[in-house]
């Protein structure tokens, strides 16, 4: 028998496909408008968010016994602030400049609908073991959404990759731009941001005609 059963894996599949916290939940979509012009700030909000929910969860569940339940939605919020403030301190020690560009936005993951949906909903109910697959699955299905929308706004607003000219440069007119292309400036906006969400909601529910019929 693997390490995962079938009932397991669904619990990391299932959001990044036809349960995803942004696209079929519509929850987080706040940190898709804000943090995805570029790449690398979609990758590491991805990866805090990822450390937060599946550690989170786990302390949550170890501790739904003995949660008083008038008071859980505060134990839930010192938990999730007491990580949020982990994730912020190690940015700011090894990573300082992006640290910088993120902001006031790493400290907004404690207000992130996601992380206290799964609290909420799963943690409190179910074993540390479950609710570490729940968290993880479902930060990873948050994840891959804002490494795709960074991907496409950065590529097509800047013509770069990890802050790289990967399109030619635009200065010395290379590479695609020899030909007369032009960085699409409208791409940067936050509003691009919905557009490129409304674009992968609409390729994911035209592939799988049950997410129209259950929404």
């Amino acid at each position: 028998m693997g390490l995962l059963s079938r009932k397991d894996s669904k619990l990391i599949l299932d959001p990044l496909t036809d349960n995803n916290p942004i696209t079929i939940q519509v929850l987080g979509i706040c940190s898709a408008l804000a943090i995805t012009a570029q790449l690398k700030p979609s990758i590491v909000m991805a990866i805090s968010v990822v450390f937060v929910l599946g550690v989170g969860n786990v302390v949550i569940s170890l501790m739904r016994n003995v949660i008083p339940s008038k008071i859980r939605i505060i134990v839930q919020l010192i938990v999730v602030a007491t990580l949020v403030i982990i994730v912020d301190q190690v940015l700011k020690a090894f990573a300082y400049e992006l640290s910088k560009e993120l902001s006031v936005f790493i400290g907004l993951i404690i207000t992130n609908c996601i992380i206290m949906g799964r609290f909420e909903a799963f943690a409190l109910g179910n074993g540390p073991w479950k609710s570490f697959l729940d968290g993880i699955g479902n930060a990873f299905g948050y994840g891959v959404i804002l490494i795709i929308v960074g991907f496409f706004r950065e590529l097509f607003g800047s013509g770069t990759l990890f802050g790289f000219q990967v399109l030619g440069d635009p200065v010395e007119k290379t590479v695609l731009y020899a030909i007369g292309y032009e960085n699409n400036g409208f791409m940067v906006l936050p509003p691009m941001a919905l557009i490129v969400v409304g674009l992968i909601i609409w390729v994911q529910r035209s592939r799988n005609k049950d997410l129209i019929e259950e929404n």
